[in-house]
């Protein structure tokens, strides 16, 4: 899962140096804002795909006894620098060249090699955007996409996939910009284009975040999910009732459960003990990614009024 996982993002990081090298040399001989804040775009997104890697990796570290629970939620960590990165360095500097550009416009020379440029790149930011979509649908089954990106709790799926959904706008921005520049003889165009990319790069960059910070607060299966998971459960015979279920994503593939279960009353001790792995054998079965089981049983005994706690944990 991990190595499919990574496949996109080496794919993207791969192709977006190439052609951050290419777009400044095209930039610097052409001159253009659009082309430089592309330039920028492609090298911000190399950036942060060797984040996500970085993220990928250190998420995987062992629990130690100051992170008892793992470092799972690192990469939501790792996933929000990266939405920064882009808010900050990809839409503030592609805003300073636009606005620079209006102020100071300067007459663009010969467009051809921009162009090849711009085909070359959107070739393969295509080939890009081909896999990291692939891996995102595959992640999403038959969600919508919205849906998709609000439950999922990989970020690296979406996050790759909307990067190379907004270097391929990016792209067909930069080229209206370039074409109705010297088709019109109005430098004015590129620096709109350099404005309209750094818009562009800004809301991507809050959405972005917007959906990582709820990673990293913490999230729990959604509702419906939820509702599945206590169908489940109380199919145990020894199950009365289940007072609350919570749930806690502690990386993408790795969740922790904790139940507040009450047992039937005729069950002896040894029979709620019992009752406990058959509950933890069933939802392992069914949900892998369940990781830690915490059960708090509460005592129905005649004698013990008091609820008494049991743990029983994984």
């Amino acid at each position: 899962m991990a190595s499919e996982s990574k496949t996109p993002i080496l794919i993207a990081l791969a192709g977006n140096l190439a052609i951050a090298i290419t777009k400044f040399t095209a930039a610097f001989f052409s001159g253009s804002s659009a082309m430089l804040s592309e330039a920028i775009h492609s090298v911000v997104d190399t950036g942060n795909e060797v984040l996500l890697l970085l993220g990928m990796r250190r998420s995987k570290r062992p629990a130690d006894l100051e992170h008892p629970y793992g470092h799972g939620r690192e990469l939501y960590f790792w996933s929000l620098i990266v939405a920064l990165a882009i808010f900050a360095v990809g839409g503030g500097v592609s805003f300073y060249e636009g606005i620079s550009h209006l102020f100071r416009p300067e007459k663009l020379s010969d467009p051809f090699w921009n162009y090849v440029v711009l085909g070359c790149a959107f070739v393969f930011e295509g080939i890009s955007w081909w896999f990291g979509w692939k891996a995102f649908n595959k992640a999403r089954g038959r969600q919508g996409i919205i849906q998709a990106l609000h439950t999922s709790k990989d970020p690296t799926n979406f996050i790759v996939a909307f990067e190379d959904s907004g270097a391929l706008t990016g792209l067909v921005i930069a080229f209206c910009g370039l074409f109705l520049g010297h088709q019109l003889d109005n430098p004015y165009f590129d620096g709109i284009a350099s404005l309209l990319i750094g818009l562009m790069l800004g809301l991507m960059a809050l959405f972005l975040a917007y959906e990582t910070k709820g990673l990293l607060i913490g999230e729990g299966f959604g509702r419906q999910s939820l509702h599945e998971l206590n169908a489940l459960i109380a199919t145990d015979p020894g199950v009365e009732k289940i007072n609350r279920l919570l749930t806690l994503f502690l990386g993408p593939e790795e969740v922790m459960l904790t139940l507040e279960v009450r047992f039937r009353r005729e069950l002896s001790a040894e029979q709620v003990r019992e009752a406990i792995r058959r509950i933890m054998q069933l939802v392992k079965t069914n949900h892998p990614e369940i990781k830690r089981i915490y059960f708090a049983a509460e005592s129905v005994s005649e004698e013990d009024k008091e609820p008494e706690l049991q743990l029983g944990h994984d």
